[in-house]
């Protein structure tokens, strides 16, 4: 039931965060048209909220280079999340952090798949 439920986590933590990943490199090109887009930093930090619970579930039984590499990378999300609300100001931290995210629930994946 555990591999199941571990499983399930990793790709939704692998679609949460290409998504995020997606959005991030898209929406500065749909800015510059004129369609009346701005950005939202409670869409990032939406992401982040799913991809955190993923995370969560995943590193109680992960190998110590994917906790690592999940809890920095959810780390470095939520941050630019944060700085993006509070501060009004848009960092890369966001884009490191999603490709951290996506190397992370990759590795933890194929883990699974040598393993079982």
């Amino acid at each position: 039931m555990k591999k199941t439920t571990s499983l399930k986590m990793d790709i939704l933590g692998i679609s949460s965060a290409g998504l995020c990943l997606l959005h991030c490199l898209i929406f500065p090109l749909l800015s510059i048209l004129p369609l009346g887009l701005s950005h939202n930093p409670y869409i990032d930090l939406a992401f982040a909220t799913v991809g955190l619970w993923a995370v969560l579930n995943i590193i109680k039984k992960a190998s110590l280079i994917v906790v690592v590499l999940l809890l920095t990378s959810i780390t470095l999300i939520l941050l630019s999340a944060f700085i993006d609300i509070f501060l009004d100001y848009h960092t890369n931290l966001l884009i490191v952090g999603g490709i951290g995210m996506i190397l992370g629930h990759l590795i933890n994946y194929s883990n699974h798949k040598n393993t079982h």
